[in-house]
């Protein structure tokens, strides 16, 4: 497996994986025309052609057939273009010393505090293929390309993890709460924001704190919290260095997690190495390995082990990467040590 920028070739593939998200993926819509243009924009950006509040990074996981199982990307900055909403979990106190009444009441605040932050999105995995390390590889390979073009990407690194809904895409957050001022499904109003359409949240959100206590008891215990089918994502995030600050999404209350672009691990620990071709041993490590190319990025992931100065990969991750001797590679382990194996 390699992770690759996307190409206009690989269109009918991203539509595929696009209808097979369900609900809750905003960023790859199952909109053909939508896609054509993010594949065309992605494509300018990895030429350098884009400004940093319209860059769109996006990824491909490929196989050793060629076939496209997986996509992945990265957000120059958001927020500069459209406005970036988000709820800040708040608090607010009331209190009577003469009625001995004191209560905390969490609050929701519509805000734009996350913008200009470069963001982490879009990342999905065919089912037949969330095997082996192809998840974190898929997740990983985009730290990989911040830690090599550190200017391209904002002092903070932000990803929006799906919130919670039943297995017919309902949201209880969107049930108790977005329900009332828009009028729609939530699939629809996630479709809406997928493809652009971000004016009616401005239009129709309540601008005022929003105490929680009118919320149902269900949507209460969403705030927060993800998606059974993203906890992985989550715990391999946080072990990277990203963590919950009170900010969630305003549809279905899923977290925004974040973390300064230094000090995600990846970025913080990865290496340029020299390559070199031999047999890295038994029980050799798996690394990320990236070729340092930008509109020809290869990354892919392989048991490696340091000698000489030089990391020592296997032939077959040396042509997966179209990589010879003495090539200059940026290379960390693959698990941070909160992650594991």
């Amino acid at each position: 497996m390699i992770v690759r920028p996307v190409r206009s070739s690989d269109l009918p593939a991203l539509i595929e994986l696009a209808r097979s998200t369900g609900a809750g993926l905003t960023t790859l819509p199952a909109n053909e025309q939508r896609l054509a243009h993010r594949v065309g924009w992605a494509e300018k950006t990895f030429r350098g052609e884009a400004e940093r509040g319209d860059a769109d990074y996006l990824f491909v996981l490929e196989d050793d057939e060629g076939r496209v199982v997986g996509i992945s990307a990265i957000a120059g900055a958001v927020g500069l273009r459209e406005p970036w909403y988000n709820y800040r979990v708040g608090l607010t106190v009331s209190a009577s010393q003469e009625l001995n009444i004191y209560r905390e009441i969490p609050t929701l605040f519509l805000a734009n505090d996350l913008t200009g932050n470069s963001e982490l999105c879009s990342l999905f995995l065919r089912s037949d293929a969330r095997t082996g390390l192809n998840g974190r590889l898929l997740s990983k390979a985009r730290m990989l390309f911040i830690a090599e073009f550190p200017k391209l990407f904002g002092n903070k690194i932000i990803a929006e993890m799906r919130g919670m809904s039943d297995e017919n895409g309902r949201s209880p957050f969107w049930e108790s709460l977005g329900r009332h001022f828009f009028k729609m499904e939530f699939s629809q109003a996630d479709y809406l924001t997928g493809v652009g359409n971000k004016a009616f949240i401005a239009e129709l959100m309540p601008k005022f704190p929003l105490y929680t206590c009118f919320l149902s008891e269900d949507a209460r215990k969403v705030i927060g919290r993800v998606h059974a089918d993203t906890e992985p994502a989550l715990t391999m995030l946080k072990a990277e260095g990203f963590s919950y600050q009170g900010y969630v999404d305003i549809f279905d209350a899923g977290p925004a997690i974040e973390c300064e672009t230094g000090k995600i691990r990846a970025v913080h620990d990865s290496q340029a190495l020299v390559l070199a071709i031999g047999t890295p041993g038994d029980d050799a490590p798996q690394f990320l390995i990236y070729n340092r190319k930008r509109e020809d990025c290869r990354i892919t992931v392989g048991p490696a082990r340091f000698a000489a100065g030089t990391l020592v990969v296997d032939p077959m991750t040396a042509k997966r990467l179209r990589m010879s001797p003495g090539d200059n590679v940026r290379a960390v382990p693959l698990s941070a040590a909160r992650e594991g194996v």
